[in-house]
């Protein structure tokens, strides 16, 4: 090690250098840090050299004089551990109550510490006061059970420590419970998912306080909170008491260097904060591969401190609270449920007899009363993984139980979850192993794609139950009636198992789901299904999302893919998982509307029959016969309703449903032309608030229109740009909150009164910029604009770029500024990437030429790079 910055004499002390020595303290530690000292080393020199500083203040601010107190350190800085911007958390202690002159001096001292910009946590109390507090928190009683005398008073000190040990301060079984349920609270908070691409590396299920809570309740129960006491108890082997060691120090070493690149206390490992941190920890490779292997190594380390949690849990509530399960049921000749935990009989079963993992788990889905696995046989699991010759589908016999496995119609309950929690599906088959802690660089995905695919399953699972018909009506329609739900749990497993390789992960998705099918026995059709549904996994959400659903073409092509009922059932299943399963926040009724409408109608052109198209005369008649019935009900005679629809091109009708028309025709009907006229729904329609508005042609509306509801902080998920025969204007917008929520009546009164204005005074385009979140910052992405193919009189552009503030309403001043016209307009938000669609025609109402694209084209990437 190089010399340690050294402390200024008392008589030099000043609040400048105090800052300046603490300052090369962090300079010397990143220094140390950089050069390979081991980071035990260095959070125990960091509290060290804290040490010396409090010390030294103690006695600058003549507190040594008072010596009734004692200065101590409790919580981490208590066990010795410091890193570089960890929170000082200290106690002044006393016999009894403090005076004045020492309350004073007290006061100095700490303003001091927080003027030199230590982040430190204080209290001062009397014993009594101590013992009383911890009694009542047990966060105050776990930070006294970690502390140590810094300077002063080391009778009072001593009497805390009796106090603090004594049975009747927190019985160790009360302790216990205390901390499991404040445990179990913290993960719930993280709604037990430890695979977060975000994650917090102390907070984070199977993060530092999973370790330090099995520390905690050793060390309440067994007087000693050292990882090597419980290997000398016996509750864990040498292996994983060394397991539980290199966890905690790579744990550390995340943190060391997340603290030294913010240069402050924070420990999420945000995706702007990776890269460095990848980079500091040696990791090195180009683009995202330093990230990649960080994250990789922190999601295998995070999934195997919850195994050794969960296990020493078990055997702590055997030990601390006695609860050795009585109730010990044979299921077979290797198996028995202890309580609810499923317990292996024979300690060396899987280790010889690999295979047997594989009938646990068919236990399991058959036992629904299963909730878990006992320790011990936990603790034989983990090792016959790590002991196996080969991949679990390539042992004798492994192949056939898969599959009767993944047919058991309780597979998805609790059995593939325990079988990814615990490590079984990467050693079932290699190209599973290859996705487990796959980094998804994207704002649209939450979670690893391992830990996404498990949530998507998980959510097919609840398609069975009848609470879930309330989110998902069509789904729990639908899935219990399915010929072959495995099928489509095949297809879950494989559907982004190509994730991080080069190419499509769907066509490659596809490949590997079939051979895996056939290689496991199933017949050709069932492979050729499964490998279907993989390869157009994201054909139902991209069509609903990002293409006009109300276009009969756009059905028919969709249709002629999915060719039958069945395909069409198990594709809907799998894209609303799948969009549920990529974050929390993502569904909602808006998303839900489009696919049932794709869904319905997609079954009627299926049944209609795919040779025969839609008759577009047809649907426009009954569209109109349905209006006029609604509207005559609010004294609306046929002949007003026709003399108002002269107006309106059969665009109009083909593209609103019968409720819209009426709604439009109502307030239509006797409005001056010459007012602008903006409807905002009442309630949610189509799963959005609609904004309807009429008004004259006039230059930059759509712009206008788009900067306007961006300024409010909507988002736009759906336009239709119309013009009547008579050179006006039928929009429709639907909108929704931020939160993926309709707009609440006094929002929607604002919003139109505010439309209303900039409409009537022709306000021009005011595209302000809104600050870039965060999140958005750290990507860049080239725009793409794309040219769709289609038959009807349009042209069709995708447009793919970064989804900052004011996107739509730059990219209707470009459409203005080319003479365009907009004529409907789908708008999809993938995380940080806008993926949106425009029906465009030029000034001759005629699909754009190719000169024509080709400029726009150009003017589009000038504005969005």
């Amino acid at each position: 090690m190089i010399e340690q910055p050294s402390l200024p004499e008392l008589s030099e002390l000043s609040m400048s250098s105090a800052r300046d020595y603490l300052q090369r303290q962090q300079e010397w530690l990143a220094q140390q840090f950089n050069q390979g000292i081991h980071v035990e080393e260095l959070v125990q020199a960091r509290s060290e050299q804290m040490d010396r500083v409090l010390a030294s203040l103690w006695q600058h601010f003549e507190l040594h004089l008072h010596p009734e107190l004692a200065l101590t350190a409790v919580g981490g800085y208590g066990r010795g551990e410091l890193h570089p911007h960890s929170d000082i958390d200290i106690l002044v202690l006393s016999p009894s109550r403090i005076s004045d002159e020492a309350g004073e001096k007290i006061s100095q001292f700490v303003t001091f510490l927080w003027d030199i910009r230590l982040d430190v946590g204080h209290s001062v109390r009397t014993l009594k006061e101590c013992t009383k507090l911890g009694r009542e928190d047990i966060t105050i009683a776990t930070n006294l059970q970690e502390s140590r005398l810094l300077y002063g008073n080391a009778k009072v000190y001593s009497e805390l420590c009796e106090a603090v040990r004594c049975d009747s301060f927190w019985p160790s079984d009360k302790f216990f419970e205390a901390k499991k349920q404040e445990q179990l609270q913290r993960h719930s908070q993280y709604k037990g998912n430890a695979y977060s691409l975000e994650p917090d590396i102390k907070a984070n299920p199977g993060g530092l306080r999973d370790i330090q809570t099995i520390c905690w309740v050793a060390g309440r129960h067994f007087g000693s909170s050292e990882l090597d006491h419980l290997v000398t108890e016996g509750f864990l082997t040498k292996a994983e008491g060394r397991e539980l060691q290199d966890c905690r120090d790579f744990l550390w070493r995340v943190r060391f260097a997340l603290h030294i690149h913010l240069n402050k206390a924070d420990d999420r490992l945000l995706f702007d904060r990776q890269l460095a941190v990848a980079q500091s920890l040696g990791y090195r490779g180009e683009h995202n591969a330093p990230v990649e292997r960080l994250m990789k190594h922190f999601f295998q380390t995070i999934r195997r401190i919850s195994e050794l949690n969960e296990m020493l849990l078990q055997l702590f509530d055997e030990a601390i609270l006695g609860n050795t399960a009585i109730d010990v049921r044979p299921i077979d000749v290797h198996f028995q449920l202890r309580g609810k935990l499923i317990d292996c009989c024979d300690k060396q079963l899987m280790l010889q007899q690999p295979e047997q993992i594989l009938v646990m788990f068919q236990h399991i889905a058959d036992n629904p009363e299963i909730e878990g696995i006992y320790s011990s046989t936990l603790r034989q699991l983990r090792e016959a993984r790590r002991r196996l010759p080969q991949w679990i589908e390539d042992l004798p016999g492994c192949k056939k139980r898969f599959r009767r496995l993944i047919k058991h119609p309780n597979v998805t309950a609790l059995a593939l979850t325990l079988m990814h929690r615990y490590g079984v599906l990467a050693a079932y088959f290699p190209a599973w192993s290859r996705i487990v802690g796959q980094m998804q660089f994207d704002l649209f995905h939450a979670f690893t794609v391992d830990e996404h695919t498990h949530r998507l399953i998980r959510k097919i699972h609840s398609f069975n139950f009848a609470e879930t018909a309330q989110t998902h009506p069509l789904c729990c329609e639908i899935y219990p009636r399915l010929e072959r739900p495995d099928l489509l749990t095949m297809a879950a497993l494989f559907h982004d198992i190509a994730k991080g390789r080069k190419g499509d992960h769907s066509e490659l998705g596809a490949i590997d789901a079939e051979q895996f099918c056939l290689n496991h026995g199933y017949s050709k059709p069932s492979a050729n299904t499964v490998s279907w549904l993989v390869k157009h996994h994201l054909l139902m959400s991209v069509t609903a999302q990002r293409r006009d659903i109300y276009d009969p073409e756009v059905i028919s092509e969709f249709a002629k893919v999915v060719r039958d009922q069945r395909h069409l059932d198990m594709l809907l299943c799998l894209t609303v998982a799948d969009i549920c399963a990529t974050n929390d926040d993502t569904w909602n009724s808006w998303k839900r509307t489009l696919l049932a409408d794709l869904y319905k109608a997609t079954k009627q052109a299926l049944r209609r029959g795919l040779e025969n198209p839609v008759d577009v005369r047809g649907v426009i008649r009954d569209k109109q016969d349905k209006a006029i019935e609604l509207l005559a009900k609010k004294n609306f005679s046929q002949e007003q309703i026709r003399e108002l629809w002269k107006r309106f091109r059969a665009d109009y009708f083909l593209r609103h449903t019968p409720e819209q028309i009426a709604w439009h025709s109502e307030h239509l009907w006797g409005h001056s032309i010459h007012q602008p006229l903006v409807l905002v729904s009442r309630k949610a329609t189509r799963g959005g608030t609609e904004i309807f508005i009429h008004n004259k042609d006039i230059d930059h509306l759509f712009a206008s229109v788009a900067a306007e509801l961006d300024q409010k902080n909507l988002t736009i998920h759906d336009a239709q740009i119309m013009a009547s025969r008579d050179g006006y204007v039928l929009d429709t917008f639907v909108v929704l909150e931020r939160d993926g929520q309709p707009l609440s009546s006094e929002r929607g009164l604002e919003l139109k009164s505010s439309l209303q204005k900039m409409l009537l005074f022709e306000m021009p385009i005011d595209i302000r910029q809104r600050r870039v979140p965060r999140q958005v910052q750290q990507f860049n992405i080239k725009p793409r604009i794309d040219y769709l193919p289609t038959r009807s009189n349009r042209t069709l552009l995708e447009v793919v770029a970064l989804d900052k503030p004011g996107l739509l309403a730059k990219l209707g001043a470009v459409f203005q500024s080319q003479l365009l016209t907009l004529h409907a307009a789908k708008v999809t938000t993938i995380g940080e990437k806008a993926e949106d669609f425009f029906s465009l025609s030029n000034a001759q109402r005629e699909p754009l030429t190719e000169d024509e694209q080709q400029q726009l084209r150009e003017v589009l990437v000038e504005a969005l790079s």
